[in-house]
C-alpha cells in the first residue's frame, strides 16, 4: 500500500508539471525509458512514469474520463474510467495507476462495461434534468458519455440534492446543483492560475464546490474553468441563454488584445460573434486565452464606426466615401510632406502599415510612429526587440529575471507558463514595481541601480552564470521610459556579464503589450533621421487606429484624421474618420512578441461602410495623386515579404542574428542617466487596454468588480 501511495504521489507531480512535462513528453523518448504494456490485446510502448489511461490512449483505445486532464494534477475522484487490469480483483481507475512493465489492460469487458455503467448511474442520481435548457447541451461531456456508458433507466427514487449557485463574477456563470465534483476547476484555479479561488466544503452529498467565504474569482485566466467544466456546472454569463453549439460557425482566428498572439475560434451565428474560446497551439497559448480575449467579443457590437464622418459647422457629420477623401486631400494640398505625421495604432495590420508607410513616403513624409511606443527605438537588429526564446522556451529555461514587467497583467497565458516553471523548480526573480504574480518572485530593487549591483558579481550574477538557459526578460514600460537608453545600457551590461547569450540558446527577451508592435518594428514603421530631428509640430497627423496618442504626438491645431473601428479617443478628436473593420472582419497579419506572424480571417461581414484598412489606405492614395500598385491582398503581402521576408512565413519563428550587444553600445555610449523612479509595466488595468476593450459592457463589469466587490471583502485592484 504504501508503494502505491508512492507511485500516486509521483503521478500527480508529473501533471503539477503542466507545460513542461507536456512539452517533455512531446518528445521522442530514448527506448531504454520506454515499457511495454498490452492493451486489448495490443502491447503498445510508453515512457516509464506514464498511467494506465495514457497506455489505452497510445493504443488508440477511447477511455471516458471527467476528472482527468493532461495538464492538471491527478484526481482520481469521478472513476468514470475504470478498466481492468490482469491480476488486479476489481476494476482500476486508469488515470491514477501507474502503468508497469508486462501489464496487460482490458477496456471492454462486460466487468467494465457495468461498472462504468454504475459509476454513470450515481453521477446522474443527483444530476438535474435541465439539458433542454442548459447552455452546455450538444456539447456535454456527460450527455455524450451517458448515451454511451449509462442505462437506459434509473433506480433513484429519492428527493434530489439542490446546491445554491455561487457568485464568481461577472463573467463564470453557476449552476452548481449540475456540478458532479470532477475538481477540474479547482485544480486549474490553484495550478494553472495560481489563485487558489476555489475549493470543496462538506463530505459526501453534502460536498460542495465554492469559495469558502463570499468572494469573486480574481484570475485573469477564470474563463478557462468554462471550457475544463464536463458539465453545465460552469458556462459563460455574458453569453448565458443566448445560443446552441449547433446553431454556430466557427472561424479560427488570433486574438489582439495583447501581443501574445492566442490561437482562438471565433464562432457566430449569422451576423454576430457570439463566442471566443481557445485552440490548441502548444508553441503559443497551449490551450488557454486570457479574459479579456474571451469576453470583450461585446464590444464588436457597441460604439462602432460605420459611415465616412467628416468634421464640420456641427460637429462631425456623416459623410460619403468620395466626400471624406475629397477632406483629406484639401487638407492634404495645404501641407508638404514633411509636414505630415502617422500614427498606427495597437490593433493595426501589418498589411495596412506597410500600404501607408509607403503612402506617407510618396507623400514625402518620413514621420511614422506608433502609439505609445518608442519613436525613436533602433530596430536594426530584430533580435533587440523580440522575445528571442520564444514562448515554449520557458518550459526550457532554469533562471528567470523580469525587468520592469507584470506579464500578469501584460501577456496572463505567459504568465501561466512561467508559474509552471516556477513550479517545477525555476527559480523567478525581479527588478522593478513588485507585483503579485500568483509564485514567489524574488525582488532584486527597483531601479536602475540594482541592475548595476546585479551586474557586479552578486550571488545572482553566479546564477546566472551557472545555469543552462538563462532568461532575462523586459517589459514594454521600460522601453517607454525617457531614460530607456540608459536602462537598456545596464540591461546589455547583464546580459553580457550573465552569458545569458550562447551558443544555441538567446534568453534575451522584450514583452511587449501591443498587437501591431513587432510587426510595426519589423517594417521600420519609425521616424526617418530627419524626422526625429525636426522639432516643428506637423500640421496633419495620420491615425491608423490610434487612440492612445500622447499629446505631443498630436498638436491642437493639427489636421487629424482618424481610420479605424471605434469611437474612442481617436475618433473624437478628428476632422475625418475613415470606418474600418475589426479583427473579426478582415484577413490581417499580426505578429507576436516573438515573431511569429498570424493571420486572422473574417468571421463575420463588415459593418455598414467599413473597408478593410488596407483597402482605404489604397483608395486615398488616388485621391492624393500617389497611387500605391497593390490591388489585392496577395498583392499586399508581398510587399509585406519585400520588406521583412519572414513576414511571409506564417505561424514560423526565426531565430534572429545576434550581434553580441552591438545594438546596445550606442545606447550605452549616450550620457543620459537613468531615472530613480521604480522599473514598472505600461498597463495598470487590465481588462481596458484598447479601443475594444473600453467599448465592451463585460469588461466594465469586471473593472467595478474589482473596484467594489462583494460587501465584507477587501477591495482588490483593478489589475491584481
Amino acid at each position: 500500500m504504501q508503494r502505491y501511495r508512492g507511485a500516486l504521489a509521483r503521478l500527480q507531480a508529473v501533471g503539477l508539471q503542466s507545460a513542461r512535462g507536456m512539452a517533455a513528453a512531446a518528445q521522442p523518448a530514448p527506448a531504454e525509458d520506454l515499457i511495454e504494456v498490452t492493451v486489448d490485446g495490443q502491447k503498445v510502448s510508453v515512457p516509464k512514469g506514464s498511467n494506465v489511461l495514457q497506455a489505452c490512449d497510445a493504443a488508440g483505445k477511447d477511455i471516458p474520463r471527467f476528472c482527468y486532464h493532461q495538464r492538471l494534477s491527478i484526481a482520481g475522484n469521478c472513476r468514470m474510467c475504470l478498466v481492468e487490469v490482469e491480476k488486479s480483483p476489481k476494476p482500476v481507475a486508469s488515470c491514477a495507476m501507474p502503468a508497469g512493465p508486462g501489464m496487460v489492460i482490458k477496456t471492454d469487458t462486460p466487468l467494465v462495461k457495468k461498472a462504468r455503467e454504475g459509476v454513470m448511474e450515481f453521477l446522474l442520481i443527483n444530476h438535474p434534468l435541465d439539458c433542454p435548457i442548459c447552455d452546455q447541451g450538444g456539447e456535454c461531456d456527460l450527455q455524450d458519455q451517458s448515451m454511451v456508458f449509462g442505462s437506459d433507466r434509473g433506480r433513484f427514487t429519492e428527493v434530489k440534492r439542490a446546491v445554491a449557485d455561487k457568485n464568481l463574477g461577472p463573467l463564470v456563470k453557476t449552476v452548481m446543483t449540475r456540478c458532479i465534483h470532477c475538481t477540474r476547476c479547482i485544480r486549474f484555479a490553484k495550478e494553472i492560475a495560481g489563485t487558489d479561488d476555489l475549493g470543496i466544503t462538506g463530505r459526501g452529498r453534502d460536498a460542495e464546490v465554492g469559495t469558502y467565504v463570499e468572494k469573486l474569482m480574481t484570475s485573469e485566466l477564470s474563463g478557462n474553468v468554462i471550457d475544463l467544466c464536463p458539465v453545465g456546472a460552469l458556462t459563460s454569463k455574458p453569453a448565458a441563454f443566448t445560443y446552441r453549439n449547433w446553431e454556430l460557425k466557427t472561424t479560427e482566428s488570433v486574438d489582439t488584445s495583447d501581443a501574445m498572439g492566442a490561437n482562438i475560434r471565433v464562432d457566430t451565428r449569422g451576423m454576430e460573434v457570439i463566442r471566443v474560446v481557445p485552440r490548441l497551439n502548444e508553441d503559443v497559448n497551449q490551450e488557454w486565452i486570457s479574459d479579456k480575449a474571451r469576453f470583450q467579443y461585446d464590444a464588436l457590437r457597441y460604439q462602432r464606426l460605420n459611415v465616412p464622418l467628416v468634421r464640420g459647422e456641427k460637429g462631425l457629420q456623416q459623410a460619403s466615401w468620395p466626400e471624406a477623401f475629397a477632406a483629406i486631400a484639401r487638407a492634404a494640398s495645404k501641407v508638404q510632406g514633411h509636414e505630415m505625421r502617422a500614427v498606427a495604432g495597437r490593433l493595426a495590420d501589418a498589411e495596412s502599415m506597410v500600404l501607408l508607410k509607403d503612402l506617407m513616403n510618396r507623400l514625402g513624409c518620413g514621420d511614422l510612429r506608433s502609439e505609445a511606443g518608442f519613436a525613436d527605438l533602433d530596430a536594426d537588429t530584430r533580435s533587440s526587440y523580440v522575445f528571442n526564446s520564444t514562448i515554449a522556451g520557458v518550459d526550457q529555461a532554469d533562471a528567470i529575471l523580469l525587468v520592469g514587467c507584470n506579464p500578469r497583467l501584460e501577456a496572463p497565458v505567459l504568465n501561466a507558463r512561467i508559474r509552471a516553471a516556477n513550479l517545477a523548480g525555476v527559480p523567478v526573480a525581479a527588478v522593478g514595481e513588485q507585483y503579485d504574480l500568483t509564485y514567489p518572485v524574488e525582488h532584486l530593487g527597483a531601479n536602475g541601480d540594482a541592475l548595476d549591483k546585479l551586474a557586479k558579481n552578486s550571488d545572482y550574477m553566479k546564477r546566472l552564470k551557472g545555469a543552462q538557459r538563462p532568461m532575462v526578460i523586459v517589459g514594454a514600460g521600460v522601453l517607454q521610459r525617457a531614460d530607456r537608453d540608459a536602462v537598456l545600457a545596464k540591461v546589455a551590461k547583464l546580459v553580457e556579464k550573465g552569458e545569458v547569450v550562447r551558443e544555441g540558446w538567446n534568453g534575451f527577451n522584450v514583452l511587449h503589450d501591443a498587437a501591431s508592435r513587432v510587426a510595426a518594428l519589423d517594417l521600420g514603421f519609425l521616424p526617418s533621421a530627419r524626422a526625429r530631428a525636426s522639432k516643428a509640430a506637423p500640421k496633419l497627423v495620420y491615425l491608423l487606429g490610434a487612440d492612445d496618442y500622447s499629446e505631443a504626438d498630436v498638436p491642437p491645431t493639427a489636421f487629424v484624421v482618424y481610420q479605424g473601428h471605434h469611437g474612442d479617443r481617436g475618433a473624437a478628436r478628428a476632422d475625418v474618420v475613415l470606418p474600418a473593420t475589426a479583427y473579426t472582419e478582415k484577413y490581417g497579419t499580426y505578429v507576436n512578441f516573438e515573431g511569429r506572424p498570424q493571420s486572422t480571417k473574417p468571421a463575420v461581414a463588415s459593418v455598414g461602410d467599413a473597408r478593410d484598412d488596407w483597402k482605404i489606405v489604397r483608395a486615398l492614395s488616388e485621391v492624393l495623386g500617389a497611387p500605391l500598385p497593390y490591388n489585392s491582398l496577395d498583392d499586399a503581402r508581398r510587399r509585406l515579404a519585400d520588406v521583412a521576408p519572414h513576414l511571409a512565413r506564417r505561424d514560423a519563428v526565426e531565430a534572429p542574428l545576434w550581434l553580441a550587444g552591438e545594438q546596445w553600445k550606442a545606447a550605452g555610449d549616450r550620457k543620459a542617466a537613468a531615472d530613480a523612479a521604480p522599473l514598472a509595466s505600461a498597463i495598470a488595468n487590465f481588462y481596458q487596454t484598447d479601443a475594444i476593450s473600453r467599448a465592451s459592457k463585460v469588461m466594465a463589469k469586471c473593472v467595478r468588480a474589482r473596484q467594489n466587490p462583494i460587501p465584507g471583502l477587501h477591495a482588490a485592484s483593478v489589475g491584481n
